[in-house]
């Protein structure tokens, strides 16, 4: 390691003092502008990172749905996956480190991880939109070059799509073609081949086709716009908040229209039109459309998974092999919607603690394992075998049947992209199941009715009072907590409430569904309540 270099860099990419961040889920966000010195540690990490494995690490700027003055940075493993929690450790120990530690922590992370210096370092890099992320990203380069390893930057690409690059270089090519080319024509064919076998099944109308999308002002707008010439003429999308007016995720964007249950700003809903919102780097996405009294209904991850999973089940049903399929869930999943998976479709469902990593860990026991979050995260992982035995079928299989269906399984393969939710791979595959199951989103959103919810949050002294277990849906500590709102939830219909202490800041959340909205909403704040005086509450109690 040349430490004159390592020191030379480091002063041109300075640490605020008393500045402290952590390595989550979302890897490390802030205000762009304490972040330079994150992003060109992050440089050093992924070169280590890469030396330890033998293989090509992602590294992208975003901070994915936050405002447009924040950025982040997050690692990506291997196989596309997020980065491997005991080195989520090491980046947060190198980004606080002062500067004249930095190299005594190197060489710690060296040892704990076994890396050898002397081995080749390979780097992809990707950024979003934002007006920083091309600084960052320089910066992010400076930290690369300084520990000698070597870098592709794709530049302005969908976290998904630098996700997808790096799988398919590290496993040679077998996942696809590590190129913007290659992930375009992979999708757009497979979504073909769907769509060809549906002219089969139904002529879906015209308007059915007609799908109006708003890309949070975001990423997603560019690359969508680059892959239309990929698409037949029947694909009629139209793109709205596409960066070139607005900020990026200002009032519009799949966290603002979840949260808020409301159409984004700038794209205009006419009465039971098909509408989906992408998030600011592309890996959530939610449908929603506005019926002819003008209410308007919001169709979420929970009911993405639904569908993909009826789907999926039928298919299954006719090739006739012995898959095991499951669907994962989080606590905050609809109550309504675990009891139409199991009840009405009879699929396993698992549930899990909240955060992405979770949710696909669980998932990867299955043959078929569908997981989304309620906010529009999610995909489908196939098993190695699964997935050999399903592209055996279609090249062996002499009953038509079987063999149709095993065709579209592999298309759906194809489709999904299984290293991380994708909005644009996601829509795809919601655009070709309608079609091949001749349905309107009304038709989709009628499944099942979700039950009246109700999210809050409380602030405290310290988040850490508050313990749960159950995959969160339970709270083990403080004292008394659970009882409490055991004793609350029995007041109500059809109901259910938890808290959990947010990953990020000193506040709990509170999550409850009833039978109707007030008695939800009345759940809600008499848990908030008990949080308050239990928990150790800070300010006014909640109103």
């Amino acid at each position: 390691m040349d430490s004159e270099a390592l020191r030379k860099y480091s002063a041109l990419h300075p640490k605020p003092a008393g500045l402290t961040l952590q390595y989550g889920t979302a890897g490390f966000r802030s205000k762009a502008e304490q972040l330079d010195h994150i992003v060109f540690r992050m440089g050093l990490l992924a070169v280590l990172r890469s030396k330890a494995v033998a293989a090509t690490i992602g590294i992208m700027v975003t901070a994915s749905h936050n405002p447009e003055e924040d950025n982040g940075v997050k690692l990506v493993d291997p196989l596309g996956e997020m980065l491997h929690p005991s080195w989520e450790e090491y980046a947060t120990q190198l980004a606080n480190a002062e500067e004249q530690e930095l190299q005594k922590v190197i060489t710690e992370i060296c040892q704990k991880a076994a890396v050898n210096l002397h081995k080749d370092a390979s780097v992809f890099i990707g950024r979003d939109t934002r007006p920083s992320s091309e600084k960052l990203s320089q910066s992010v380069i400076d930290g690369i070059q300084v520990l000698g390893g070597q870098y592709h930057d794709y530049g302005l690409v969908t976290t998904p799509q630098l996700h997808y690059m790096v799988c398919c270089q590290n496993t040679q090519g077998q996942y696809g073609k590590a190129t913007l080319e290659g992930y375009y024509e992979k999708l757009s064919k497979a979504f073909m081949e769907l769509i060809k076998q549906s002219t089969k099944s139904h002529c879906s109308g015209e308007s059915q086709r007609h799908l109006k999308i708003d890309c949070a002002n975001g990423i997603g707008a560019l690359k969508l716009s680059e892959m239309k010439p990929y698409f037949p003429q029947e694909v009629l999308i139209h793109i709205y908040n596409d960066g070139t007016k607005e900020k990026l995720n200002h009032l519009c964007g799949a966290d603002f229209v979840k949260v808020h249950q409301k159409p984004p700003r700038g794209l205009d809903m006419k009465p039971n039109e098909k509408c989906c919102s992408f998030d600011g780097d592309a890996d959530r996405i939610v449908y929603y459309y506005e019926d002819t009294a003008g209410h308007f209904h919001l169709i979420d991850g929970d009911k993405i998974a639904t569908l993909i999973s009826i789907f999926l089940k039928e298919l299954l049903a006719k090739v006739k092999q012995d898959f095991k399929m499951a669907v994962v869930q989080t606590a905050y999943a609809n109550g309504n919607s675990t009891r139409y998976l199991e009840e009405t479709l009879k699929v396993p469902v698992h549930c899990v603690k909240t955060g992405v990593k979770h949710l696909h860990h669980k998932a990867q026991e299955f043959d078929v394992g569908v997981y989304f979050e309620a906010n529009g995260h999610g995909t489908v992982l196939f098993s190695k075998a699964a997935e050999t035995k399903i592209r055996q079928l279609v090249k062996e299989e002499k009953d038509d049947e079987k063999r149709e269906a095993a065709k579209m399984l592999e298309n759906m393969i194809d489709l999904i992209n299984q290293t991380v939710g994708d909005a644009v791979s996601d829509m795809l595959v919601i655009e070709a199941i309608l079609a091949l199951k001749g349905l309107t989103v009304q038709q989709w959103d009628a499944l099942y009715a979700d039950l009246p919810n109700r999210l809050l949050k409380v602030q405290v002294a310290d988040r850490r009072v508050i313990d749960t277990t159950d995959a969160e849906r339970r709270a083990l500590t403080p004292p008394g907590l659970q009882d409490k709102i055991d004793a609350l939830v029995k007041k109500y219909k059809l109901s259910r409430a938890f808290v959990r202490p947010s990953g990020t800041e000193d506040v709990v959340r509170i999550y409850a569904e009833a039978d109707t909205q007030e008695n939800a909403d009345a759940l809600a704040h008499e848990v908030s309540l008990a949080v308050f005086h239990l928990a150790g509450g800070k300010g006014a109690p909640p109103k």
